[in-house]
């Protein structure tokens, strides 16, 4: 029984996997609503991802652009998106862009989650965290 039930979950994962990497996007291709990922307990957004934030920021200001923005893609804000929760506020960024940011903490991805659910980069350099 423990076998089949493995085999099941084996196989229910892998196209689980396979069905989220052809479809994620960091981009602004899906809906602005947060959610709490399942058996997770983190903030993700509409896509899955889990949310970040950022302790070199200021509240309402991100300090995360350029090559590190690269690598944590802002969680993009456009002129009459409805907020995607409660908290949650759009910030501008330096380059003019807008930005989520709940409780005044601008948010992000990480490049390195490649499914959604994935926390891989809570800790990174001591200052990025997952959003609870």
């Amino acid at each position: 029984m423990r076998l089949t039930a493995a085999i099941f979950l084996t196989v229910f994962a892998a196209g689980c996997e396979n069905a989220y990497a052809q479809s994620y996007s960091y981009g602004q291709d899906y809906d602005a609503n947060v959610t709490l990922a399942a058996g997770h307990g983190v903030l993700t957004a509409e896509n899955g991802m889990t949310l970040y934030t950022f302790d070199n920021d200021t509240k309402d200001k991100s300090n995360c652009d350029g090559g590190c923005a690269e690598s944590w893609p802002p969680y993009v804000a456009k002129a009459g998106d409805k907020a995607p929760g409660e908290d949650f506020i759009m910030i501008k960024r330096a380059d003019g862009s807008g930005q989520w940011a709940k409780d005044r903490a601008p948010l992000y991805f990480w490049v390195g989650d490649s499914v959604p659910g994935d926390t891989t980069g809570d800790g990174v350099g001591g200052v990025w965290h997952v959003v609870k």
